[in-house]
């Protein structure tokens, strides 16, 4: 019978990149041939910190000996509910996160008080920011700020940021290179900041507005104003109606469309409605329908019958992916 010592050092780096860090440096003191592998640069491309609360001390040993170069997506917690004791990302720990990791593409940040942080300390060489249920300074996305801070960077993840907001949404244009806009739980944004916002972001390729106060039909009315090159929409179907969904009708450029649940109204476009204003997106190829609870029901036949172009996907929210960096 075969053991893990007959397993190729491929296959032993594939099992060892689902551990948890701490697992994989506890490892490191099982053999030699352990410690090369846990000290293998691919092993440490995606890493997820996010599951312990963790002293500076330990975060910097593992910027210097495991990460720094070989470091593509770091995730991390801030642990602002954690009390006062507990440690907290600091600008000493950006700055150092940018020097040390030029390979660095994506930071996910999640429940982080930010609002000592400048946004100036964040990584340049960043891609993709997420930030969930973080604090951020008021001046973090003004568009008066320096309109040089993350130059390269191409989608950012607002998810439950209590203090973005509509003259925010507008300081976006600073971020040249930005095409994806993700917009989860940001209540404080209105109808009338998203429609100024986007008309300023008229070059986003991407957008998602999921779980914010905001109706279906005015984030798709703003949608198909201002963002006409826009290719994959995303978003609840918190007040979406047929004549809400019909403006899309003739966007020259959308090729994805997703809808999620679970909040259906008496007012939601039929299987049929949706039908008809898919048939009107001449570029839409994937038709994506999430929690609504058609699955397996006639309207996922109708649509995936008259929508015979489509990849039509209708099926309950799925659960967050391990593949996080992906």
């Amino acid at each position: 019978m075969a053991t893990l010592a007959d397993l190729p050092d491929s296959v032993l780096l594939e099992i060892f990149s689902y551990l948890p860090v701490r697992d994989r440096i506890r490892l490191s003191r099982v053999c030699h041939r352990w410690k090369g592998l846990v000290d293998d640069r691919w092993l440490w491309r995606h890493v997820d910190l996010t599951l312990y609360t963790m002293r500076p001390k330990i975060m910097w040993h593992l910027l210097r000996r495991y990460m720094a170069s070989r470091l593509h997506s770091l995730r991390m917690g801030g642990y602002l509910f954690s009390g006062s004791q507990a440690p907290q990302l600091s600008p000493a720990l950006m700055r150092a996160l940018g020097q040390k990791c030029p390979n660095l593409k994506r930071l996910c940040l999640h429940v982080a008080d930010l609002r000592m942080v400048p946004i100036t300390s964040l990584p340049r060489t960043l891609r993709t920011l997420e930030l969930h249920s973080c604090e951020i300074s008021m001046a973090w996305l003004l568009k008066e700020q320096d309109p040089t801070v993350l130059p390269l960077l191409e989608c950012i993840v607002l998810d439950r940021v209590p203090a973005f907001r509509d003259e925010h949404l507008q300081g976006l244009t600073r971020f040249c290179a930005l095409r994806s806009l993700v917009l989860g739980g940001t209540y404080r944004v209105t109808e009338t900041g998203l429609d100024a916002g986007l008309q300023e972001l008229s070059y986003l390729q991407r957008l998602e507005v999921l779980g914010c106060t905001l109706s279906a039909d005015s984030t798709l009315l703003a949608i198909s104003r201002h963002l006409r090159e826009v290719r994959k929409i995303r978003l609840t179907v918190r007040g979406l109606s047929a004549p809400g969904l019909s403006v899309l009708e003739g966007m020259p450029a959308l090729e994805s469309l997703c809808l999620l649940g679970p909040l259906v109204t008496p007012e939601m476009p039929s299987p049929a409605e949706i039908l008809s204003s898919c048939l009107a997106m001449p570029k839409l190829r994937v038709l994506e329908l999430q929690g609504l609870g058609w699955e397996g029901q006639e309207a996922e036949r109708i649509l995936c019958k008259g929508l015979p172009h489509c990849m039509v996907i209708v099926r309950a929210c799925p659960k967050e992916s391990m593949d996080w960096w992906m």
